[in-house]
């Protein structure tokens, strides 16, 4: 569950970071169209200014996306490990079992044999 909610969010700062930048390339695709009509110097001094902005949330949202795909591996190992150690368990369990079954099946054997022994020793006697 915890896995799952780990994924979740490393996909939803990876799905945001994808907006931030196709934002970025149509605000450039922006500063193209205007740049051919001619700009002002204030229009570009917002213009820079506004891209930097983006530049660094896109810088950190890679933080962030970083930061969550280690956050997963950690969870992952911590997943891996606990799986490990209950299919450990679970052969320990199914061991113990067949044991039982096994030592089970030979108390029966052992009960048939002197059955049998003794019924023999009646017909004989």
């Amino acid at each position: 569950m915890q896995l799952g909610h780990c994924q979740g969010l490393l996909n939803q700062a990876r799905v945001k970071l994808g907006e931030l930048e196709q934002y970025r390339g149509d605000y450039q695709q922006q500063w193209i169209s205007e740049g051919q009509r001619g700009v002002s110097g204030q229009w570009l001094m917002n213009y820079q200014r506004f891209l930097s902005q983006l530049e660094t949330a896109i810088g950190q949202q890679r933080q962030t996306v970083a930061w969550h795909g280690h956050n997963l591996d950690k969870v992952r190992g911590i997943w891996q490990q606990r799986y490990a150690r209950l299919e450990g368990l679970r052969k320990l369990v199914q061991r113990y079992r067949e044991e039982a079954r096994l030592s089970a099946d030979k108390r029966e054997q052992k009960l048939l044999d002197e059955l049998a022994q003794r019924i023999h020793r009646g017909d004989s006697a």
